[in-house]
């Protein structure tokens, strides 16, 4: 076991909703639900896997909140701190915002009151990687509000931060700090280059990884400038690899009784993710190009143009290939030439392959390309846009949408988590905070402040409280 520090049972009950359109403040935000099952967030008796252990959260944008939401999923109570105005910077990412209910009007009005930024909503961004926590505004720079966090460390289990290597030594709360008042404290930092060599004291932003560390050097058309994945990737697997990190040292502590310092860092995690790119050339000293959506060693094997939209398609072996060919009657030209009869001569004759397999999908709809191939033994995928992945048949059908409902800007969607579990399941259980919204309730029940002292704190800038 892992010797948790307290026991914690959260849960809420969110409502479901019905598909339709909200149309506030000149955003559309669509609620795609054709399924007839209920998506809404369940009600669970069950605890996670996770539940007891607590997380200090200093992380900030995506890798660490990302993490941490991960975490959370799994039933860890996780505070999440935040600088008291402005708060996490993704709270400013926008549009889209998930404007605020007619019913939460006053809600900008009392952020003014707290000298806070205010914005028409709740980030999108924001909303993404920040379920199941605990917002506590603190100013850090503020030595009362060092002391807060040393006190909420020395009551956590992990603590997760994203500083540039030395910044929060400067406020006593670096790794060695926190250590003395807590030997048991999982410490896991994520930076851009890590603790040690000449670009520690560097910032780290994901596409500024994925352009230094190979990834955008191979992503792109062979005749295009390169170009960043569509989604900030590098941030998304070092918060994978964060979440796997922690879960190995809380594992590890139940042996040994004792913390650690993790040092996670998107560079590193950038590299690991090159995978057999990276080997190629490790190995063989091949030196790696963009390819778009083909594969340098399968041939056909990328995405293809129909009369009405685009469709990815794969021969990965010769027998596939061989279904491909008869399933959109092409035997005749593709078949009884020797030139196509291995991979290796429809590699070397890709685009003499490529070009009679556009000309025929040129005749064709995406529907019937997808009609002819279904079923055949052929790998195959429609490209969708966002509308159509939500509304695919299986996402559906497998609820991996939530519907949550949140105080102050009514119901609103997001991603379920990944992983299913057959018992300590995964839940959602809060839904993103409002900055500041669990301030007073963290400090009067896990440090016992008074009303007086919070009240006080906040006079003087060093916190701020939402509720």
């Amino acid at each position: 076991m892992f010797s948790p520090i307290r026991k914690v049972n959260l849960s809420l009950v969110f409502n479901s909703f019905s598909s339709k359109q909200l149309v506030r403040n000149n955003i559309i935000f669509r609620l795609h639900s054709t399924s007839t099952a209920d998506t809404s967030v369940p009600t669970t008796s069950s605890k996670g896997p996770l539940d007891g252990i607590r997380i200090l959260d200093l992380s900030r944008v995506l890798a660490g909140p990302f993490c941490s939401m991960l975490l959370g999923d799994l039933g860890a109570e996780v505070i999440k701190i935040e600088h008291p105005e402005r708060g996490d910077d993704t709270r400013s990412w926008g549009p889209p915002f998930a404007p605020y209910t007619i019913e939460s009007k006053y809600v900008p009005n009392k952020l003014n009151k707290l000298k806070t930024t205010t914005f028409p909503g709740e980030s999108a961004y924001f909303l993404c990687a920040n379920r199941n926590k605990k917002s506590v505004a603190i100013n850090i720079k503020e030595p009362k509000g060092q002391d807060i966090v040393k006190q909420l460390a020395k009551k956590c289990d992990i603590l997760i931060e994203n500083y540039v290597p030395g910044k929060l030594e400067e406020f006593g709360l670096g790794y060695n700090q926190i250590k003395d008042v807590n030997d048991k404290l999982i410490y896991a930092s994520i930076t851009g280059y890590g603790h040690t060599g000449p670009f520690s004291k560097n910032p780290g932003y994901d596409v500024m990884i994925e352009a230094e560390a190979g990834l955008m050097h191979i992503t792109g058309e062979s005749t295009s400038n390169p170009v960043k994945v569509g989604v900030a990737i590098t941030d998304v697997v070092t918060g994978l690899y964060a979440h796997g990190a922690i879960m190995a040292a809380l594992i590890s502590r139940s042996k040994t009784n004792v913390g650690q310092h993790l040092d996670i860092n998107l560079l590193g995690s950038q590299l690991s993710a090159l995978v057999n790119i990276g080997s190629n050339y490790l190995i063989g000293n091949t030196e790696a190009s963009r390819w778009g959506s083909e594969h340098p060693s399968i041939v056909p094997y990328r995405n293809y143009q129909t009369k009405t939209d685009p469709i990815c398609i794969g021969g990965g072996n010769d027998s596939q290939f061989k279904s491909l060919v008869k399933s959109l009657d092409l035997t005749e030209i593709l078949s009884s030439a020797d030139e196509f009869s291995s991979n290796s001569l429809r590699v070397k004759n890709r685009a003499k392959v490529d070009s009679i397999i556009q000309t025929k999908l040129n005749t064709m709809t995406r529907d019937e390309v997808i009609k002819a191939l279904e079923n055949k033994g052929v790998p195959h995928a429609p490209i969708n846009n966002m509308q159509q992945t939500f509304e695919h048949p299986q996402v559906l059908a497998r609820n991996l949408v939530a519907n949550i409902n949140h105080k102050y800007v009514g119901n609103i969607k997001i991603v379920q988590p990944a992983v299913t579990y057959s018992n300590s399941p995964a839940t959602i259980r809060l839904p993103p905070p409002m900055l500041g919204q669990h301030t007073e309730s963290v400090l009067k029940d896990i440090l016992n402040y008074s009303k007086e002292s919070v009240n006080n704190l906040c006079s003087e800038g060093v916190i701020s409280t939402f509720e």
